[in-house]
């Protein structure tokens, strides 16, 4: 089954073809993607404009999806079924693919599906080429999401921790912009924090003790202290470094110390990273170096399919689809949707 996915949750237009044919191949079944990223778009207003990423979707749809048939040597008439992204999302984002891709399949008389985006997200390292088994706890990290998720199986999940307020992803761009880095700030705060000391100012490490939700609102009024307090934070290159160093490391120590919580508390060994904040290294070298300490191991996708992109939409579109499940005609998106709402397969 060659299983076109859309992904239009927010500012990224992504698309790509999923083939359950070649999923013993090198590519795990990844016939082909392109992704095209509005950061620029965005940039100028330090974060995402609603209504600016809708119409460029709608720009970006047609002239992408013929240039991924022509990546895959292929036309719209091999697509056996299409997957876009139903929620969750900014709604007019959403509308644009979720209109597009039923319109599609329906003039190609195929099936179409709904697929929830942070399921994908989870499901995506299930892509590459030794997938983790389940049960598996999964750490959903990313701009507009921040939780832990105890995953007995596709649609069998269990919210063990969340986000009260700001997701980490949200702070690190907010951070960035508080020291004067262009958007999005995850890579930004990154590339700045390799030559600064990461103990250089001792940052919180919010609800460490409380349970296993999350709350990063507070961490911005500590860096915006911060900086307000300290000499040259503005001007001086090795002080704005120290301060990228330490929030990011009080944000990792954060995500690390609420993993392994959750991992003992449900008596697991394998824990899924996924969302565009599992490609910050430090994070990754974090939870590989604590987890052996207890003998557990952390699985992720390939940095590529870690932000947003159509593969992780058409892997989860087929295994709902392989499984029967389909959506109508009507067309509804979801722009606020818990996993737990989710049939299991």
């Amino acid at each position: 089954m060659k299983v076109l996915g859309l992904e239009t949750s927010c500012d990224e237009t992504g698309l790509a073809i999923f083939d359950s044919e070649q999923r013993d191949s090198d590519n795990q079944g990844l016939l082909g993607q392109v992704l095209y990223s509005q950061i620029e778009l965005h940039a100028l207003y330090g974060g995402v404009v609603p209504e600016l990423a809708s119409r460029d979707h709608i720009r970006k749809l047609v002239p992408l999806l013929n240039e991924l048939l022509a990546q895959c040597g292929m036309t719209k008439d091999d697509i056996d079924a299409v997957a876009y992204t139903k929620g969750p999302g900014l709604i007019g984002a959403l509308m644009t693919g979720a209109l597009f891709g039923r319109s599609l399949a329906y003039g190609l008389g195929v099936p179409a599906i709904g697929v929830h985006h942070m399921e994908g997200h989870l499901l995506a390292p299930l892509m590459g080429a030794n997938p983790p088994a389940f049960p598996f706890v999964s750490l959903l990290v990313s701009g507009g999401h921040t939780q832990l998720i105890a995953a007995y199986g596709i649609g069998q999940y269990e919210i063990l921790g969340e986000s009260i307020d700001d997701a980490a992803g949200e702070c690190f761009d907010k951070a960035a912009k508080m020291l004067n880095l262009p958007y999005p700030g995850g890579p930004n705060i990154a590339k700045l924090a390799e030559t600064g000391n990461p103990n250089a100012y001792d940052l919180p490490r919010p609800m460490l003790h409380r349970g296993l939700d999350f709350s990063f609102s507070g961490m911005k009024t500590a860096v915006h202290n911060l900086i307000k307090d300290t000499p040259d934070s503005d001007s001086d290159p090795h002080v704005r470094a120290d301060i990228a160093a330490s929030f990011q490391h009080a944000m990792v120590d954060t995500l690390v110390k609420k993993c392994v919580k959750a991992l003992k508390q449900v008596s697991m060994s394998r824990l899924v990273i996924a969302g565009g904040v599992s490609a910050n290294t430090h994070l990754r070298k974090t939870l590989e170096r604590e987890l052996a300490k207890i003998n557990a191991s952390v699985h992720y996708a390939p940095p590529e399919l870690c932000t947003d992109n159509g593969a992780m939409i058409a892997y989860a579109g087929f295994e709902r689809l392989q499984a029967g499940q389909s959506d109508d005609l009507a067309v509804s998106c979801v722009p606020r949707w818990p996993m737990t709402e989710l049939p299991a397969l």
